[in-house]
């Protein structure tokens, strides 16, 4: 048998379990640098000069820098993310909001449709005009308050 068929054995178990370990240490140290340095442009309350400090200080001795940075402003850092997280829903159910209501700030088809709903369950419009109104709600040519005023003159 040759040396080669037996390369396997010549890494200990032990050795492989340390080689990961530093593997996924040095991924986590990555991932803590690219966060510092988001936080470091994220964070308001820094000025320019100061951004520009922390940044030379977190590549120039990139060990220390982190360490002494997670140590200096580690706390309000996880305060700044929360806070840009919040920001972020809040912007898109804002967003969600008003694409739901059709943009315009009036009322949206679902609600002219249950308005509709409700007027014919109380008996003030037919069937033939609810699906009249129904089909002008749903093609988007106006809101039913013109079906319904519409319809009442028309039967007049």
């Amino acid at each position: 048998m040759s040396g080669q068929m037996f390369l396997a054995y010549d890494y200990p178990l032990l050795s492989v379990f340390w080689s990961m370990l530093w593997f996924f240490l040095w991924i986590m140290w990555f991932i803590l640098l690219f966060r510092i340095v988001v936080d470091i442009f994220r964070d308001d309350t820094l000025s320019g000069w100061a951004k520009a400090g922390w940044l030379v200080f977190v590549i120039v001795l990139p060990f220390l820098g982190i360490f002494v940075y997670v140590i200096a402003r580690g706390r309000n850092m996880g305060r700044r993310e929360v806070a840009q997280a919040r920001a972020q829903q809040e912007a898109f159910d804002t967003y969600v909001r008003e694409t739901a209501r059709g943009g315009d700030g009036g009322p949206s088809s679902v609600d002219e449709l249950t308005r509709l709903s409700e007027i014919r369950a109380r008996g003030h419009i037919t069937d033939e005009e609810f699906s009249r109104a129904k089909e002008l709600v749903l093609s988007g040519h106006g809101p039913s308050e013109r079906t319904g005023a519409g319809t009442s003159t028309s039967s007049r």
